[in-house]
């Protein structure tokens, strides 16, 4: 099992090294902006290297919006980063279930997340699979509640969507960790990348905050079962201070 952190975008090699990690995540622009990625200054040796590459999408994209001046650019940054994230040998673009507001229709948006995959089939796919991940709250989010993520698989599933899991978001949406990868995989089939944070926040509290492993509401050992049971990468996305204490507690207990 590889494991490894988000870090910081300049230097993933270093960071991967100063941490003990065998896959990193980061970002190609900026998480908040629209910007498209512009080359990365590592890129060969990026992909020559034997460090596992995920790359997460800025936050600002939401697919599910029924707003065109966010759901389009949410497509056209979407497809930009993929293409990008293939450039680093990235093994998948993380992006964020996204959601609708109070007042519209949640089918509308999965419809919406179908016709990025419909659109982008029609040009041969992306460059990287995408892979959803279940956020933390929001009434009207695609992937919060694991009833509103099935609904989402029907519509995305046979296009070849991958999943990320974070145990914080799900801890937070109030889904229960103790048999969360069977229920993912019941509804998807597949679970492709696990976001092992602990919560600073309680249960159901729709708050994402993470925490180092074992200074939050999540008890240690639920996390470690999700680890052993997901049988995918992980990435700690904790504060840096702690994160090459939480890779080497979760590579202890995985051995």
């Amino acid at each position: 099992m590889r494991i490894g952190a988000h870090v910081r975008d300049d230097d993933p090699l270093t960071a991967a090294a100063e941490r003990g990690a065998e896959v990193v995540q980061f970002f190609l622009s900026d998480p908040q902006g629209w910007k498209a990625p512009k080359p990365h200054p590592q890129a060969e040796q990026l992909r020559d290297s034997d460090v596992a590459v995920f790359i997460h999408a800025p936050y600002v994209i939401n697919v599910a919006s029924l707003n065109n001046r966010i759901r389009i650019p949410s497509r056209k940054s979407v497809a930009q980063q993929a293409k990008a994230a293939a450039a680093v040998g990235a093994q998948g673009l993380i992006v964020h279930g996204g959601h609708v507001t109070k007042d519209d229709d949640p089918t509308e948006g999965v419809a919406n997340w179908r016709k990025l995959f419909e659109r982008q089939a029609d040009e041969g796919g992306f460059e990287v699979p995408i892979l959803i991940e279940n956020t933390a709250g929001g009434a009207n989010a695609m992937a919060r509640r694991f009833d509103a993520l099935a609904r989402l698989w029907d519509a995305v599933g046979e296009f070849g969507a991958g999943f990320c899991l974070d145990t914080c978001h799900a801890h937070a949406a109030g889904e229960e960790l103790l048999d969360v990868v069977d229920r993912v995989k019941a509804i998807t089939g597949r679970i492709d990348l696990v976001h092992l944070n602990d919560s600073r926040d309680e249960f159901g509290s729709s708050r994402d905050r993470h925490a180092n492993i074992g200074s939050g509401n999540i008890d240690p050992e639920l996390l470690v079962g999700v680890v052993s049971k997901a049988g995918a990468p992980v990435v700690v996305e904790t504060p840096d201070e702690g994160q090459a204490a939480d890779i080497e507690f979760l590579r202890s207990k995985s051995s």
